[in-house]
Formats: structure tokens, C-alpha cells, sequence
């Protein structure tokens, strides 16, 4: 064995004998655990993604402020039900996450399992439009394709052009930044009044 961590559920119930008893008994425990592991050397702390269900069910708060504080170990999902996520949103949170916890972020993602809810993604808001099917839907024929497509086969050139905008406007803003340095280069360093009165050049500590 080279590693050993510890996978929740982040299961909750208001019963008597239960020490878990709301949701938010579930989130604060969580983070304990992970500090509590990560004080005894395992490796990494997981934690399952449950929808419509009592449990653990938004991954990123919860792992940013594990990350917050955790110095070590890795932290992570197993696994996110991509039919729910909006993949630039998730992408973006994940990536906050990620960076307070300093790089640990390991994602765990899949296209899906049995949920509690009968096509429970539909009230995230992936619903095809009357005359459409789901296929339509992620093919690009809806609203939210953009995003969607990105997860299934099939994405590659919407991701490839996605990719393209992107390089666009790092190089447009690389530009514009370029012409605000040559722009400020140019303009004469008007005087400001400090705390007590007296005059003092912007700029200059």
C-alpha cells in the first residue's frame, strides 16, 4: 500500500441517536475530519456528491475551506456527476479551490449513476426545449450547449474554438496593456496632497 486516505458521504439526519444531525453538522465535521487525518499522516481526504438527497452535495465550498486549513494533505471528489455541472462554471470554482489549497485539488467526475431523482439534472436547468431530446440538447441545438458540450464526445471542436476565443483575448489584452503602460509612460506626474497638507509626487513612496 503506498497511500491511504478516507472517502465521506457526509451523511445527516435530525434523528435522536445521530451525532450528524443537519447539514450543517455535516459540513463542519467534514473539515475537522480532514484536519484530524491529516494530523494522523493519511493522504488524502474525498468526499462523495450527492444531489436531492441528505448529504454532501456542493463540493467546492467545502473543499476551499478544507484546503484553508490543510497544509498537506490531498483533498478531492469521488466523484462529481458531471450531468449536473455546468463544466466552465464547475471549472471555475474548482480552480478557486484549488488555489487555496496551494495545488491538492484532486477531481473525481463521471457521466452519472442512479440518482434519488428520476432525471434529477433537469431541475439544475438542462432541460431540452419542446421538440428536442436530451442529444439535441448537448449537441448544441440549446442555450447551454456551449457548456455542456464540452463534456461529451463530440466537444472537441467547440472546445478547440473555445480554446481560440480565449488565446484571443490574452493576446488583445496583452496589447491593451502594452498601450496603457505606453499611454501612463507619457503622462506628467500631477501632485496630490497627503495626509497633512503637503504636496507629494504620485507614485513616489
Amino acid at each position: 500500500m503506498k497511500k491511504i486516505g478516507f472517502l465521506s458521504f457526509g451523511h445527516w439526519t435530525p434523528a435522536p441517536y445521530s451525532e450528524v444531525r443537519t447539514a450543517s453538522d455535516a459540513l463542519l465535521q467534514s473539515i475537522e475530519l480532514a484536519v484530524a487525518a491529516e494530523e494522523l499522516g493519511l493522504d488524502g481526504a474525498y468526499f462523495r456528491v450527492h444531489h436531492f438527497a441528505r448529504q454532501l452535495g456542493s463540493p467546492f465550498p467545502l473543499l476551499a475551506a478544507v484546503g484553508a486549513r490543510t497544509k498537506k494533505i490531498e483533498i478531492g471528489t469521488a466523484v462529481i456527476d458531471l450531468r449536473y455541472e455546468n463544466p466552465m462554471y464547475m471549472v471555475e470554482d474548482a480552480g478557486a479551490a484549488d488555489i487555496i489549497a496551494g495545488g491538492r485539488l484532486q477531481l473525481g467526475i463521471s457521466r452519472g449513476s442512479p440518482e434519488q431523482v428520476i432525471d434529477g439534472w433537469q431541475y439544475f436547468g438542462y432541460v431540452p426545449r419542446e421538440g428536442e431530446t436530451a442529444a439535441d440538447m448537448v449537441q448544441g441545438q440549446h442555450p447551454v450547449a456551449d457548456a455542456i458540450a464540452l463534456r461529451v464526445a463530440g466537444g472537441t471542436a467547440r472546445r478547440r474554438r473555445l480554446c481560440n476565443r480565449r488565446r484571443r483575448l490574452c493576446n488583445r489584452r496583452g496589447r491593451l496593456c502594452k498601450r496603457r503602460r505606453r499611454w501612463s509612460a507619457r503622462r506628467p506626474v500631477r501632485p496630490t496632497a497627503d495626509a497633512t497638507g503637503n504636496r507629494a509626487r504620485a507614485g513616489v513612496a
